[in-house]
């Protein structure tokens, strides 16, 4: 029976071996992860980082390109551009996960139902935290918005828009730069509201549910934001359409 490596202190274990490119990018990948690289640095540039790792400029270029895609890495043309380490703020951060979320909702139908169970998990919390934690000045934006949407009618192209940054302000308000990331990622992507079957008083209740939401988040009640966020979304689901139209929720 062979002897166990890490008993007889052995300083090496076995390891898959990767191709040149996957070298780089793992090294890479691992630097930025670990710290060598702070956010906003500028990486070497190609030519220096294929001689450090003894391969081909298309080779360090083709590692780039999947650190790129992976957000963790941006590239600027120019002279004075080359490739930058992504700093993660919430919007960057929100960013990322848009574009992956919309990858897997083109390859797929979208499911109203799995859209809006996902959203009760992350909306009511953030709708109770809101209250808690909400900053004046983010209640008077939830304010104007519900007015927008007051004075509105159903074919104002613009309604989705308003309820996704009804939404996503609710969840920056819950201070929570996470959850307000995953918020806003699904709505940037899939817009809710263009799955309501809205008329006149759809769409009228719909705002007073907001205005109910909004007065709760105003006065502090996280029990009372989170009900009302939770009904709100029930009454999105049992009006909802597995066709997009362009309308409120």
């Amino acid at each position: 029976m062979s002897a166990d490596p890490a008993a007889l202190g052995a300083p090496f274990r076995a390891t898959q071996i990767l191709r040149p490119r996957a070298q780089v990018e793992h090294q890479i990948r691992e630097g930025i992860l670990g710290g060598d690289f702070r956010q906003g640095e500028k990486l070497p540039p190609e030519t220096a980082l294929a001689q450090q790792f003894g391969v081909s400029r298309p080779t360090v270029r083709e590692a780039l390109g999947s650190l790129v895609a992976a957000g963790l890495i941006r590239k600027v043309p120019g002279v004075a551009g080359g490739s930058f380490v992504n700093s993660v703020t919430p919007d960057s951060l929100s960013s990322m996960l848009s574009e992956s979320m919309d990858t897997i909702v083109r390859l797929g139908s979208l499911d109203i139902d799995e859209l809006t169970s996902m959203r009760r998990v992350l909306e009511v919390p953030a709708a109770s935290w809101a209250a808690r934690n909400r900053q004046e000045r983010q209640v008077v934006v939830l304010q104007d918005i519900v007015h927008r949407q007051r004075t509105t009618t159903i074919d104002d192209p613009d309604i989705a828009v308003y309820d996704r940054d009804f939404h996503v302000e609710i969840a920056r308000a819950s201070g929570n730069r996470l959850l307000s990331a995953f918020i806003a990622a699904i709505h940037e992507t899939t817009l809710p509201a263009q799955y309501l079957c809205v008329t006149p008083e759809v769409g009228r209740e719909t705002v007073r549910q907001h205005m109910a939401i909004v007065s709760a988040i105003r006065d502090g009640s996280a029990d009372d934001a989170g009900r009302a966020m939770d009904q709100h979304l029930e009454y999105v689901l049992r009006y909802s359409t597995t066709t997009p139209n362009e309308v409120d929720a």
